[in-house]
């Protein structure tokens, strides 16, 4: 059997790589964490499978491709300060805090908030804050963020992100109904106004909140754009 380190080489290179993703930093961040501590009991021998896995909760945690795609489509930099909905198990706020300066990730569910605060405790990721809470609202107190990444779909862009992105921030979400979105880019201009570039389409379930919708199914499924 081989070594997590090699099943991680063979993800980026498997998954990643022969995909499109080239971002050397983001690669090097997918080498780097360990997927394997992110999953469910049980499940950690099918952590590096090329679909998203149970981590507890009725929720998922996401395919590697999903979170290299939105990573790479934030445009991480390292002084930025980064909003995370969705936070699930705390895999992608851990890549994520390997491109950036600090990661502030909200998770619907309180369980899996503390499940996630202690793991990334235990790893070493200082520079992640768990919150639970609604994040169709975000999270004002730390706004405003350079990048901000959803993991559900919404109807549309949430107010409240829009309002906490910083001047030349970049928001990645999916936006469209219950069965099918597009997983959009909104880059906020200094002026205030923003542009928004299409990404493709992906299929997330509800961003469920008080700017999302107001009801949705249990569990978290990501499809690769």
């Amino acid at each position: 059997m081989t070594s997590p380190d090699e099943q991680r080489a063979a993800m980026v290179r498997n998954q990643l790589l022969a995909r499109g993703v080239i971002d050397t930093a983001v690669l090097s961040a997918f080498r780097a964490v360990p997927r394997e501590r992110f999953v469910a009991e049980g499940q950690q021998r099918r952590a590096y499978e090329d679909h998203p896995l149970p981590i507890g909760s009725g929720q998922t945690i996401s395919q590697p491709y999903v979170v290299a795609f939105m990573a790479e489509a934030m445009e991480l930099q390292p002084p930025d300060h980064v909003l995370e909905v969705g936070a699930g198990s705390g895999y992608a706020a851990a890549i994520f805090s390997r491109l950036a300066r600090d990661v502030i990730a909200v998770e619907r569910y309180p369980e899996l908030a503390e499940a996630a605060r202690a793991l990334l405790a235990e790893l070493g990721y200082d520079n992640v804050r768990i919150v639970a809470g609604d994040g169709s609202l975000g999270f004002p107190d730390e706004a405003p963020y350079d990048a901000i990444c959803v993991s559900a779909g919404a109807p549309d862009v949430p107010p409240a992100l829009l309002e906490q992105l910083a001047p030349d921030g970049r928001l990645v979400l999916p936006v469209g109904d219950a069965e099918s979105q597009r997983l959009v880019r909104v880059r906020r201009r200094p002026d205030g106004s923003d542009r928004r570039d299409d990404l493709g389409s992906v299929r997330f379930v509800p961003l469920v909140g008080e700017q999302g919708w107001r009801r949705g199914r249990r569990g978290r499924h990501h499809q690769e754009p």
